[in-house]
């Protein structure tokens, strides 16, 4: 099957002169960025139509979705963040209710504003020891349906790499004839590869989520697969209706203007894990092995075993005896050892690993962290704030109070509050912790002083805490609050 890939360099071949978009005209001699100008065109003949695909597009999809076995896959190429839009959107009546994890992406809760829904949580299982969001089982989700619920929405893997029980929850799910959205977006790998026959921790990845009874689930291909930035994917269980939903909002979510670069960019990583799955898994399991089994007997630095990340991709680093935090591992692995890793929180550093990493890359950060575990374990450094201080808590007992629905909330007139004169006050917009953008506080929840003191705590530990605007003179942090 001809790839569409395959086809656009076919026509960047061909002689044909562009008399239509983009201005580039595919004139390649004129920007270093060639191999994407070559490739970049618009819905001409014989290249189909992402919205309203018949063609080598479509082919495209149905060969993603015979990788995932999927009833309906389509593409996205504004990333997962329109397949989370279209996903609620389609799942969820306009001023209905869904059942969520607190600590869902941020494009979940510009659904949830869009569609005006409420947002019913489920209970926060953060990990206290990494300060890492949790899982959540079956039972967790049927504790706190009600007859409102119309959907469930659950994160898995996290951004960490834990699984919840996808097939438990989509039965409880089930039984009450609602669908179950995962947000998949770190899982895009998950299903492939063969059993690993070596010796290591991890002898495989975790199954695909949509073969565990998930009704819709969003994959970000570029995040653990050899895709471009940007690249996304989105699947439906057996439900044409609901796949007709999607698609319908999807046309309003994504460009119309979609990238062909991007598209092609899915089509070809489909085939390579069509072609080279297998090897591809194979040397992802191998580089975590490796860094399992190279870094196991360190006194400090602890990389969490398969006990608790599910994810091999997932690399998570923290420092067990409190001397350094998550954010101080990250800057030191980047300003000493030119490595630089995906995020930093208070407590853990996280690294990504795929099947296109290098042996070379691997042991660089083997070497890296034992020489830092070294380093602490001879002069147990003390920058004078480490992770078992009081600054870093143990996270909110309980949410935030609603006075307002989110909707409601985020179009109300708002003023700029001193952070810690806020108790009491509105939120008038996200406050999140980035990444991966879970919300502190959403517009419509009353600022607590627990929240205030953890807010200024993750600031202390300069941690990326967005919506908190620094005043330039000095005299504080500010947050908007409705007036």
């Amino acid at each position: 099957m001809q790839n569409l890939y395959s086809k656009l360099i076919e026509l960047s071949e061909s002689g044909q002169y562009p008399f239509h978009m983009p201005g580039h005209k595919r004139k390649i001699e004129s920007t270093p960025l060639k191999g994407a100008f070559r490739c970049d065109i618009t819905e001409i003949d014989d290249f189909d139509n992402l919205h309203d695909e018949e063609g080598i597009i479509l082919k495209a999809e149905e060969r993603a979705n015979r990788l995932y076995g999927a009833y309906r896959t389509y593409f996205c190429v504004n990333g997962s963040t329109a397949g989370v839009l279209a996903a609620v959107s389609a799942a969820v009546k306009k001023g209905g209710t869904i059942l969520a994890a607190r600590g869902s992406h941020k494009s979940f809760y510009h659904a949830a504003f869009l569609r005006e829904l409420d947002i019913k949580y489920l209970p926060d299982k953060s990990d206290d020891e990494l300060k890492i969001p949790g899982t959540y089982t079956q039972e967790d989700v049927e504790n706190f349906f009600d007859e409102k619920v119309e959907a469930v929405f659950i994160t898995s893997p996290t951004y960490e790499g834990r699984c919840s029980d996808i097939e438990g929850i989509a039965n409880a799910c089930h039984k009450r004839g609602i669908p179950l959205i995962v947000d998949s977006a770190h899982g895009a790998h998950f299903g492939f590869g063969k059993k690993y026959d070596k010796d290591g921790e991890y002898d495989s990845v975790p199954e695909n989520t949509i073969s565990l009874g998930a009704d819709i689930v969003i994959h970000s291909v570029h995040k653990t697969l050899p895709s471009m930035t940007q690249t996304s994917l989105i699947h439906i269980s057996e439900n044409e209706e609901l796949a007709d939903k999607v698609k319908k909002y999807l046309r309003i979510y994504q460009t119309s203007s979609p990238s062909y670069v991007l598209m092609s960019s899915i089509d070809l990583c489909m085939q390579e894990m069509e072609e080279n799955g297998d090897g591809y898994i194979e040397a992802l399991l191998d580089y975590r092995n490796r860094i399992s089994g190279k870094t196991r007997s360190l006194k400090n630095i602890v990389i969490p075993s398969r006990e608790t990340i599910d994810d091999p991709a997932k690399v998570v680093i923290c420092d067990s005896s409190g001397t350094m935090t998550g954010k101080q591992i990250y800057g030191i692995l980047r300003e000493e050892y030119n490595l630089q890793l995906e995020m930093a929180g208070d407590k853990i550093a996280l690294a990504i690993l795929s099947g296109w990493d290098t042996t070379e890359g691997i042991d660089r950060l083997i070497e890296a962290v034992s020489e830092l575990d070294e380093k602490i374990q001879k002069t147990k450094i003390n920058t004078g704030t480490s992770v078992n201080d009081p600054i870093c808590k143990k996270g909110l007992t309980e949410y935030p109070h609603v006075i307002m629905k989110l909707s409601e909330a985020w179009d109300r007139p708002t003023e700029e509050t001193l952070l810690k004169e806020a108790k009491g006050k509105v939120a008038g917009d996200f406050i999140n912790l980035y990444p991966p953008g879970i919300p502190l506080i959403v517009p419509g929840e009353e600022f607590s002083e627990e929240l205030i003191q953890d807010i200024c705590g993750y600031i202390e530990e300069d941690l990326n805490v967005q919506g908190v605007i620094s005043e330039p003179r000095g005299t504080g942090f500010y947050v908007r609050t409705i007036k």
